[in-house]
């Protein structure tokens, strides 16, 4: 029997899109959590949202987490409900369309 495809959400594609253009840091989480790894790392390096954490839990997980000015969201949430974050918008509008917007006045 043939296997259905797993249909895709347009609106977490878009969202991982999005994500694509933040920052990025690569940490691992050692004796910690992975969420508690992902904190630390946070204050001791001084990273400003918005960043994505991508914590090495072991050698074949990796969790994701989304570093907003809110806190602290694991990533896919971010790619589903990415127009609930105000800094992601600042991401997703092309710069092209705001020098256009300038001119036409």
């Amino acid at each position: 029997m043939a296997r259905r495809r797993k249909r895709k959400s347009r609106r977490r594609q878009e969202g991982r899109k999005i994500l694509e253009h933040v920052p990025q840091y690569n940490i691992e989480s050692g004796e910690d959590k992975p969420v508690t790894a992902a904190r630390k790392y946070i204050q001791a390096a001084g990273i400003i949202p918005p960043a994505l954490l991508l914590v090495k839990r072991n050698e074949h997980t990796t969790d994701r987490y989304f570093w907003a000015e809110k806190g602290l969201f694991g990533a896919q949430y971010v790619e589903e409900n990415h127009f609930l974050f105000p800094s992601l918008r600042l991401v997703d509008s092309p710069p092209e369309k705001a020098v256009v917007a300038a001119h036409s006045r």
